[in-house]
């Protein structure tokens, strides 16, 4: 078990390249002998574009985005527990750009983060990524580039894709797979002062949507989930929007949560909705045992109208599709979890997230105990095997995913209520809460801790955790 800390800025793009060309030189060369190259002579296990494309949301509803491979999400990477994959990457568009391994145990190099030292994917060239894929589960890739103020690229855009790591030995226990990634498009920046009135008033920029799918297609369109009853149907969600929560429920029936984050949990329960912040995943299991055509879609009524959703259709079923709301409750990972003691931290570390409001028509900037990047690199330091405790306080009124790279960590605390078992690598921070993780320094090399929000790390939400 292991975990990790901070990642990006925003706006500032200028500052974060700049500072980042030493680190980028070096890492080219580190990346080669690590597990990232740009030697391509022999045949790579698997290809990535990454070019521009239209997209299809709806009939009429057409965005112009950048993607891998011509489609969104991008093709599914299944790779074997431990075994060494080779992927070339071809960067046809006009900047640089960076695929990062969300949730890979990898070596910094070969982690696809350029504060790491991973090598950028030169634009109109390629770069080549070799590692052995684990742990097993419900992973993912995307671009891990900064945006600033374009609401086109990095995770705005199409740039993402599952990756799913198979053990070595899987007995199936589902009838059917089903991967959804929901993801919000159409962004604009807007000053909050603008379309309401009421505190914040300093607030600085942030970005509304005006559309949203389930992977290419918005509810509605495309083809439903076709079902037969009787079946367990395995579906992995994944959370791909930039900067939006979802909450999804499907009409009639439970989610039976069986991993989080690709890692599986010590206490399954059956849920009727399920929540996810940008960069969170979720296995479950449904019981298709309520013959029909229901949606399965956000909970909150102008997501569904965005495009939030599927059909589920029952074999031999037809008609409109059925929308039941469900009873909601607050979201509790401590459910999944287990009582008893977790081992004794080597070392606790208080970290502290605030935000430095732009005013309107500015940007916000975020600290991590009063720093932004680039003064958090390193956020702190850690020693090989010692296991570590941050106690984390979000001190803002917006939600935080908190993402660690390259380790997985385990929930100790949300609130007041103490866990055990529940391991992750990106968790949600609520406003005005604390959380506390625990995670083990196995995997020596810097390892960036961040939010997931594209635009908080953008602007300096994210620090660096290194090895002495």
């Amino acid at each position: 078990m292991s975990m990790s800390p901070v990642q990006r800025p925003a706006s500032r793009s200028i500052d974060r390249r700049d500072f980042l060309v030493g680190a980028g030189a070096a890492g080219i060369g580190f990346g080669a002998a690590m597990g990232a190259s740009t030697q391509t002579a022999s045949a790579p296990d698997y290809s990535l574009r990454i070019a521009p494309m239209r997209l299809e949301l709806a009939p009429g509803k057409a965005i112009e985005t950048f993607a891998y491979n011509g489609m969104v999400p991008g093709p599914v990477l299944r790779l074997r527990e431990g075994r060494q994959v080779s992927i070339d990457i071809r960067n046809d568009t006009d900047v640089d750009d960076i695929i990062h391994w969300h949730g890979l145990y990898v070596p910094s190099a070969a982690d696809g983060a350029m504060e790491e030292g991973s090598p950028m994917v030169e634009r109109r060239g390629t770069q080549r990524y070799t590692f052995a894929a684990k742990p097993t589960g419900t992973r993912w890739y995307h671009s891990h580039n900064m945006a600033g103020t374009d609401l086109s690229r990095s995770l705005y855009s199409g740039m993402y894709g599952f990756l799913i790591v198979d053990p070595a030995n899987d007995p199936g226990r589902y009838d059917q797979e089903v991967l959804l990634a929901a993801h919000h498009w159409e962004g604009s920046w807007v000053s909050m002062q603008d379309i309401r009135t009421g505190p914040p008033p300093d607030n600085g920029l942030e970005v509304m949507y005006a559309s949203a799918s389930f992977n290419d297609r918005m509810l509605g369109h495309g083809e439903p989930v076709r079902v037969h009853e009787g079946q367990r149907v395995l579906f992995r969600f994944l959370n791909a929007s930039p900067t939006e929560n979802v909450t999804l429920a499907l009409s009639g029936h439970r989610f039976s949560v069986i991993a989080l984050d690709g890692n599986p949990v010590p206490s399954r329960q059956a849920v009727e909705t399920l929540f996810l912040a940008p960069a969170e995943r979720a296995d479950v299991i449904v019981e298709m045992n309520r013959p029909g055509v229901w949606v399965l879609g956000g909970v909150k009524e102008e997501d569904r109208k965005m495009g939030l959703g599927v059909v589920v259709e029952y074999a031999n079923h037809r008609g409109e599709p059925r929308w039941v709301a469900p009873r909601i409750s607050a979201w509790d990972y401590t459910i999944f979890g287990q009582e008893g003691q977790v081992p004794p931290a080597d070392e606790r570390l208080d970290l502290m997230f605030e935000k430095v409001p732009g005013g309107r028509g500015g940007y916000n900037r975020w600290t991590i105990n009063g720093k932004s990047w680039s003064a958090t690199n390193p956020l702190f330091t850690t020693e090989r095997g010692k296991r570590y405790r941050l106690m984390m306080t979000n001190r803002s009124g917006d939600n935080h995913p908190v993402h660690l790279h390259r380790h997985t960590f385990e929930v100790t605390k949300i609130g007041d209520k103490a866990t055990a078992g529940v391991l992750k690598d990106t968790i949600n921070m609520t406003r005005f809460s604390t959380v506390e993780i625990d995670f083990v320094a196995d995997d020596p090399g810097p390892s960036l801790l961040h939010c997931h929000h594209q635009d908080h790390q953008d602007e300096g939400f994210m620090g660096l955790v290194t090895y002495l």
